[in-house]
């Protein structure tokens, strides 16, 4: 009977994905206002996307709830940063697969290239290689206070401790 305990302990301790676990995020990123959503080509997003670079931060409390913040920038000649915001995740890991599409809503404050706050909802996929290291792509629509709602999309690399 222990020797069977031990082995269902083992297996969900090697979990791609865990409870009560903490990543970072490194994410290139890049905004298209609403207009250029909604008319969508390459040329527009040649012309008028504008891109970034962000860092964040993920604690699960649970296997499939958690929380993030992040802070990304585009142009750092003002404010080195331009948007900070939080999130609270749902994360739906495919068996063992590496495989996690996930959602998010939350809401932050952008403070270049003018201040205002704003609400954010989105989804995403990461792909686990290990159970410390991954990639992730996601897309979300920010409506904000008082100027042009806009979408963004980030990719990028999750160390997961």
């Amino acid at each position: 009977m222990a020797m069977a305990y031990s082995s269902v302990a083992q297996s969900t301790d090697d979990r791609l994905y865990r409870d009560q676990e903490f990543s970072v995020d490194l994410f290139g990123g890049g905004t298209l206002n609403e207009h250029d959503v909604n008319h969508l080509s390459g040329e527009r997003i040649r012309h008028h996307g504008r891109a970034g670079l962000g860092a964040g931060g993920n604690f699960f409390f649970l296997r499939y709830l958690g929380i993030s913040g992040e802070v990304y920038s585009e142009n750092p000649d003002y404010h080195f940063i331009d948007e900070a915001s939080g999130n609270l995740v749902l994360r739906i890991p495919i068996g063992e697969t590496g495989l996690a599409p996930y959602g998010f809503g939350g809401g932050g404050h952008q403070f270049d290239p003018f201040s205002d706050t704003f609400g954010q909802a989105g989804a995403g996929l990461e792909f686990r290689f290990t159970r410390n290291f991954g990639i992730f792509a996601d897309g979300r629509w920010v409506w904000t206070e008082h100027y042009a709602d806009h979408g963004m999309g980030r990719a990028g690399f999750r160390l997961a401790f």
